[in-house]
C-alpha cells in the first residue's frame, strides 16, 4: 500500500473492510484505521447513498481517532442496485471484486427467480463474474430436488456455473473454499439463505452471527447489519446484509439484452438490428422462447425489467 506526502500531510493507501454508514474500517500498512470521510467526497455529483463501500481502495490521512478518507481510487468493478422504490439514487454493495457468489434457496425461504435474474444483470453490466450456489442442499426433498435440476439447467444453459451447498453435510464447502483462495469474493442473497452460515463453515474461527427463519413469512431475519470483508484463504470474502429486492439502475433498455447471455447469443439472428425482442416480426429471441430454447422465466424477467424502467422514466 503506497504512502504519499504533500503539504506536510501523509496519505497512505488502504482498503475499506467494513462500513457502518458513517465510520469505515480501512486496512492499511499501519494497521486497521477507523475513518470518517471528508465532506468534499460527497460533493462530486455521486448519486449513491454510500459514496464509500467495502472493497474500495482509498487514500487515507492517518490521525488517530480523526483519520479520514480523502480520496476514492478508481474502481475495477462493483455490484450496484437501486436504493429504494422509485428512487433515482443507487446503493453500491461492494467494489473491486474477483467474483460474486449468489446464494439461493428453493424453500424456507424461496429465492424469487426475478431476484436472481436482476442480480445477474447488474453483474453482467459491471463485469463481475458470478457463480450461483443452491444452498441447504441437504433439505431438498424429491419435489425440491426436481426443481433444483430444472433451476440448474436454466442457468447453466444461460452460461453460469451452478453449485450445490450444504453447510450441514459439507457438500460443496471444500469446492467453494478452493474457489475463494487468493480472490476477493462477494457473498450475496436474500435474508435467510445462509450466507453467514456458509462463511462460518469455510472458516469456523470467524465470528459470524446467524439467525432463524421467520415462521410467519418464511423470510430470513437480518443477522448481518453492515457489509464486512474478512481475510480468507489468502483472499477476502465479503458478507453483506440480506437483500429483499434488487432494483436495477443505469441499465439502458437498448443494452439490456446484452446482459442475458443466452438471449444475446440469439439476438444477431433477429430480422431488425434494433429489435427490442418484445413484438417485432422475425425476432429470433421470441421464437427461441416459444421453442423452449430460452427459459420463459428468464424472458419474463427481461420484460419486467423493461417495464420497470418505463415507470422510472415517467
Amino acid at each position: 500500500m503506497a504512502a504519499t506526502s504533500g503539504n506536510d500531510i501523509t496519505r497512505i493507501e488502504g482498503t475499506v473492510v467494513s462500513s457502518t454508514g458513517s465510520w469505515y474500517e480501512v486496512a492499511t500498512a499501519l494497521g486497521t484505521l477507523n475513518c470518517r470521510i471528508r465532506g468534499r467526497l460527497r460533493l462530486k455529483g455521486v448519486r449513491s447513498t454510500n459514496p464509500v463501500v467495502v472493497g474500495d481502495h482509498v487514500m487515507v490521512e492517518p490521525d488517530g481517532d480523526n483519520s479520514a478518507i480523502v480520496e476514492i481510487l478508481p474502481r475495477r468493478n462493483y455490484v450496484i442496485r437501486r436504493a429504494s422504490n422509485l428512487s433515482k439514487e443507487s446503493h453500491i454493495i461492494a467494489a473491486n471484486l474477483d467474483r460474486a457468489l449468489l446464494l439461493v434457496t428453493l424453500h424456507s425461504p424461496t429465492t424469487p427467480r426475478e431476484f436472481v435474474d436482476r442480480f445477474l444483470v447488474t453483474c453482467e453490466a459491471y463485469k463481475v463474474p458470478v457463480v450461483i450456489v443452491i444452498g441447504k442442499a441437504d433439505t431438498l426433498s424429491e419435489e425440491w430436488a426436481a426443481e433444483a435440476e430444472e433451476f440448474t439447467a436454466i442457468y447453466e444453459d444461460a452460461g453460469y456455473e451452478v453449485m450445490r451447498l450444504s453447510s450441514t453435510t459439507g457438500e460443496g464447502v471444500d469446492e467453494i473454499r478452493a474457489m475463494l483462495r487468493d480472490h476477493t469474493t462477494l457473498v450475496a442473497g436474500n435474508s435467510g439463505v445462509g450466507k453467514s452460515t456458509l462463511i462460518g463453515s469455510i472458516d469456523p474461527t470467524l465470528d459470524i452471527r446467524t439467525g432463524e427463519i421467520s415462521d410467519s413469512h418464511q423470510q430470513g431475519k437480518h443477522t448481518t447489519t453492515f457489509s464486512t470483508m474478512y481475510p480468507l484463504e489468502g483472499g477476502y470474502i465479503i458478507d453483506t446484509p440480506g437483500i429483499k429486492g434488487f432494483g436495477l439502475i443505469d441499465i439502458d433498455d437498448k443494452e439490456l439484452c446484452r446482459y442475458f447471455p443466452e438471449m444475446m447469443r440469439i439476438a444477431p439472428d433477429c430480422r431488425f438490428y434494433n429489435c427490442t425482442h418484445t413484438h417485432e416480426p422475425g425476432c429470433a429471441v421470441t421464437e427461441a422462447v416459444k421453442e423452449g430454447l430460452v427459459a420463459w422465466s428468464r424472458y419474463e424477467s427481461y420484460l419486467k425489467i423493461l417495464d420497470e424502467d418505463d415507470k422510472y422514466r415517467k
